[in-house]
C-alpha cells in the first residue's frame, strides 16, 4: 500500500508552502488529500496572498482516514484558523497519539503544536519571526527539523518548503525516492536536497 498524507487548509494558509508541499509529495508518489478547516466547511480556501485553492472535502468527511502523515502550513492567519478548530486539534493529536507524522511551517508550530501543549517533548522550528512563540528549550533555528522521537518535522517558511517536502518523502517513501524527486527540481545544494546517496 502506498503512503499517504492529509493536508490542511484554512482560510490565510500560505499558499507557497501548501503547494510547494502538495506537489512534491505527490511526485514522490504518495497519495495526498487536501482538507478544509473552514468553518462552513467551504472547498474554495483563500490563502494569505489571495491565491484560492479547491480542498478535496472538509475536514470532518477525512479527518479519521487512515493516513500516514498530516501536514499543517503556515500563514498566521491559517496557523490562528487552525488553532482555533477543535475538530483540527484532535486530529493532530489523534496522529500524535498513534505514532504518525505531523509535519508543520512556518507560523503553525509556534501558533497550533505549542498553545495545545501537543508536543511537551520534542524538537521544534518555526518561522523566525514567531520564534518566541516555541518554548527556548524545543527550538532548533535550522530549516527544517525532523524528531524521530516523537514523529514531528517542522520547518521555517516559504524557502524552506521545498527541504521540507523532501524529508517528508523520505520519511513516508524513503531516501531514494527523495534523491529522485531533488534531482528532476534541478535546486541547489541544501540540507535535504539528497544528491549524496
Amino acid at each position: 500500500m502506498s503512503a499517504s498524507a492529509l493536508v490542511c487548509l484554512a482560510p490565510g494558509s500560505e499558499e507557497t508552502e501548501a503547494v510547494t508541499t502538495i506537489d512534491l509529495l505527490v511526485r514522490g508518489g504518495i497519495k495526498v488529500t487536501t482538507a478544509s478547516v473552514a468553518s462552513d466547511g467551504d472547498r474554495v480556501i483563500v490563502c494569505s496572498r489571495g491565491v484560492k485553492l479547491l480542498a478535496d472535502a472538509p475536514l470532518v468527511k477525512v479527518a479519521d482516514g487512515d493516513f500516514d502523515a498530516i501536514v499543517l502550513p503556515g500563514g498566521l492567519k491559517g496557523a490562528e484558523y487552525f488553532r482555533d478548530s477543535p475538530l483540527l486539534v484532535e486530529t493532530v493529536k489523534q496522529f500524535q497519539c498513534s505514532g504518525r507524522i505531523v509535519a508543520a511551517i512556518c507560523a503553525a508550530p509556534g501558533t497550533v503544536l505549542v498553545p495545545h501543549d501537543i508536543f511537551p517533548i520534542g524538537n521544534i522550528t518555526g518561522y523566525p519571526g514567531l520564534k518566541g512563540t516555541i518554548p527556548d528549550d524545543q527550538w532548533q533555528d535550522k530549516r527544517v527539523v525532523w524528531d524521530p522521537r516523537v514523529n514531528l518535522l517542522t520547518s521555517q517558511g516559504p524557502g524552506t518548503s521545498i527541504d521540507f517536502g523532501l524529508k517528508l518523502i523520505d520519511l513516508l517513501v524513503g531516501q531514494a525516492k527523495a534523491y529522485e524527486v531533488a534531482s528532476q527540481l534541478v535546486i541547489p545544494a541544501g540540507i535535504y536536497n539528497f544528491y549524496s546517496e
